[in-house]
């Protein structure tokens, strides 16, 4: 059902694109950073989207990625610590970590506020 109501909207949106691309053929003065030139209004306001999407997409894709590496780490970083925990357990001894757990509180607080 999801899946068929984003159909739908977007159905709906390519929709109201189509109509207001109708409305707006006007030609319309473009300066660009080299010069200028016309160009339909819909052509404008269409490229604008398509590089505002492109370009907040990118921003998340990079973000996404360094979630991704960042899980990897920690998740590698939690099996060494229980394998750890096994060990000295068996042998009765104190578990020695090599970076305590507020250490890394700390780093993962610094790359959230970089963000």
């Amino acid at each position: 059902m999801r899946g068929q109501s984003y159909i739908i909207l977007a159905l709906i949106f390519a929709l109201l694109i189509a109509i207001f691309a109708v409305i707006n053929v006007e030609p319309v003065e473009v300066n660009y950073l080299f010069g200028t030139g016309e160009a339909p209004l819909i052509l404008v306001i269409i490229i604008s989207v398509l590089m505002g999407g492109l370009i907040t997409a990118s921003v998340g894709a990079v973000k996404y990625f360094k979630l991704q590496r960042e899980n990897k780490g920690l998740r590698q970083h939690a099996t060494t610590s229980s394998e750890r925990s096994k060990e000295s357990s068996l042998s009765n001894e104190e578990p020695t970590y090599e970076e305590s757990p507020s250490k890394i509180d700390r780093e993962t607080k610094q790359d959230d506020r970089s963000s």
